[in-house]
């Protein structure tokens, strides 16, 4: 694994955080040291604990960083200039992973909302700043009906960019799968060209920390420092 990935989602709501923190728990658990780099946090207010104290809270010993905190639960860009403030610009999220980089063997980069939601008024996005790390993205996406579309859109984005797809993972398998999450299971190598490289359980955020951290390399690829069967989940490897 390349020691910065960075890890969107298909939209918002997807389980984006809390794959973040299965990842970074997988990765500790594998002896690694790790490093959590929320890009721009909005929506909560400066009191409240934001996405990387929620990983940190879910996966243990992890550094944590933020680079800017916007009241408004809005896209990056507009809650920043509602809220008056300087906007997080690509060139910051690559520079403060790589200081990160320096002195940790995996720098995760979790972005707000999905691959193209801008962080300032140039338009600049977490593919911007993926593709000023030369770093792999993960893409986390939903389980059910319309995860085909979102998925294959943003693969398609990250190739025309040249930016390398780790892989997908599904941010919150149900506990009573539909037919179109278990169609999808198959589905989704298919229309993103990437392995699925795991399925965090719904609701896995309320288990004691300590069970989460037991438990999370077992939702997880080897890839991703994790023991999930894929096979056994019935995935097919991508084209």
């Amino acid at each position: 694994m390349s020691s910065v990935l960075v890890i969107t989602g298909t939209g918002t709501e997807v389980g984006k955080t809390v794959t973040t923190a299965a990842v970074a728990a997988a990765a500790l658990a594998a002896g690694r040291s790790v490093a959590v780099l929320k890009a721009a946090q909005t929506g909560v207010r400066p009191d409240e604990p934001g996405d990387a104290a929620e990983v940190a809270r879910l996966a243990g010993a992890v550094t944590t960083a933020e680079l800017a905190r916007y009241p408004d639960p809005l896209a990056p860009a507009t809650a920043a200039r509602r809220a008056g403030m300087a906007p997080v610009r690509p060139l910051d999220v690559a520079e403060a992973a790589a200081k990160l980089a320096t002195d940790h063997d995996l720098v995760l980069v979790e972005g707000a909302g999905g691959l193209l939601v801008r962080f300032d008024a140039e338009g600049g996005t977490l593919a911007d700043a993926a593709t000023l790390l030369g770093a792999p993205v993960l893409v986390v996406a939903s389980a059910g009906l319309g995860t085909l579309n979102t998925t294959e859109l943003t693969a398609r984005e990250l190739r025309s960019r040249e930016l390398e797809l780790a892989g997908v993972v599904i941010g919150s398998w149900p506990n009573s799968p539909d037919l179109a999450s278990r169609c999808n299971v198959a589905d989704l190598p298919e229309v993103s060209g990437a392995p699925l490289l795991g399925a965090v359980p719904a609701g896995v955020a309320a288990l004691p920390p300590t069970d989460f951290r037991t438990a999370a390399p077992s939702w997880l690829a080897a890839r991703l420092s994790g023991t999930w069967d894929a096979e056994a989940f019935g995935v097919r490897e991508a084209p």
